[in-house]
């Protein structure tokens, strides 16, 4: 006879009210703003009163960080493979597309993960570590293909990141930025493959003396 293990339905009814806890939260988020998320609104939309949200989490920051991990996990599984990519510029296109593309189309999700939105709130250890492991990924990409320049990877996430913001911003629901992203990328390929000058400039300059006519 097998031995079939036990269902825990307590903590399956307690994580599924968790999720539909953070479903609520991220509806109202994506209607109102991340800053307007409110727990009465929260509890109201789950049919629940608002001290009871305190079982499930212990404050608001509390639900904020577990939209973060959830918003990273998403962003992580649908990462595209390029591994087997042999044109770098085709890769770090393919990259950039997916990167901006996952950003435009939720917002709020973009402003919670990559903006600092929310006074206050910081992702937990266990919640920004998934966060860490993608970027630290992405870095040992740019080592595998040569981009070895100081300040490469931050300039690539300065462009793409930029052109996000000017899209949101400016443009919500349309393509004028995002047009731009091929060309954002030869841009920073000639940026990031050139030698570096051999005697840069120091990076904070003393400021010059005044001389007194």
């Amino acid at each position: 006879m097998l031995d079939i293990p036990k269902r825990d339905r307590r903590s399956e009814r307690r994580e599924a009210t968790r999720a539909e806890i953070v479903e609520a939260a991220w509806e109202l988020c994506r209607a109102d703003g991340l800053a307007a998320l409110s727990l009465r609104d929260v509890a109201r939309r789950v049919g629940m009163q608002a001290p009871s949200l305190y079982s499930y989490f212990a404050s608001k920051n509390d639900i904020y960080d577990a939209m973060f991990a959830q918003g990273v996990q998403e962003f992580v599984a649908a990462e595209p493979d390029v591994s087997a990519t042999r044109c770098l510029r085709e890769a770090l296109r393919l990259l950039a597309h997916y990167f901006v593309t996952f950003c435009t189309e939720d917002p709020a999700r973009y402003q919670l993960l990559f903006q600092r939105t929310i006074p206050g709130f910081e992702p937990s250890p266990e919640s920004f570590a998934t966060s860490v492991d993608s970027l630290q990924r992405f870095a040992a990409f740019f080592e595998a293909h040569g981009l070895r320049r100081a300040g490469a990877l931050d300039m690539y996430t300065a462009l793409t990141t930029g052109l996000v913001d000017q899209q949101i911003s400016n443009d919500p629901g349309g393509d004028r930025w995002l047009r731009l992203l091929d060309d954002a990328v030869d841009m920073f390929l000639a940026y990031a493959t050139q030698p570096p000058p051999k005697n840069p400039p120091p990076k904070n300059p003393p400021p010059k003396k005044r001389t007194r006519k």
